[in-house]
This record gives structure tokens, C-alpha cells and sequence, in this order.
């Protein structure tokens, strides 16, 4: 016997997680056929990384290093983090 339910508002919450996480990986193999695409942001961190927004979820922020091979995805963000404090522990 089951100890939970899911509402169907809660099904589709798992759902739509499912498509984004989709998208990202989709997004991420975008990049990786033309890692330039992305664009830098020096406001944020110094590292020689660039910024995507998955553009289906646009709360979802890729970040990745387009010198190594295969692409080096750094982080994804979701909503309002604090990504330049975030980044600041990336090596």
C-alpha cells in the first residue's frame, strides 16, 4: 500500500520536470556542435566559461567551458540563484 498520492497537479509537475530535463540535455548537445554560440558574462566570473538559456526554460541557465572536449558543462542553474557567487567556488 502506497503512502503517498500524487495530486494530478502534482503528475504534472513530474512531468513538465521531465521535459525540461530533456530540454537541458537537448540544449547541452546544441552547444556542444558550436560551443561559441553562448556568450560571456565577466559580470558574473572571470573564468573563461559562457552562458546558454535553455530557451524552452528560460529559468534554466547552462554554463559551460567551450575550449574543452567534449563540451565541459559546468553548472545549470534554475530560477534565482546567485550564480556569480556560486561560481566563485568553480576552479
Amino acid at each position: 500500500m502506497s503512502r503517498y498520492r500524487l495530486t494530478p497537479k502534482a503528475t504534472a509537475d513530474l512531468e513538465a520536470a521531465d521535459r525540461s530535463e530533456e530540454a537541458i540535455y537537448d540544449t547541452c548537445a546544441f552547444l556542444a556542435k558550436a560551443p561559441l554560440r553562448g556568450h560571456r558574462r565577466k559580470d558574473l566570473t572571470k573564468l573563461p566559461v559562457r552562458f546558454w538559456t535553455v530557451v524552452r526554460y528560460p529559468k534554466y541557465l547552462i554554463v559551460y567551458d567551450p575550449a574543452d572536449k567534449p563540451l565541459k558543462v559546468i553548472r545549470v542553474f534554475q530560477g534565482g540563484r546567485d550564480v556569480a557567487r556560486e561560481l566563485k567556488n568553480e576552479p
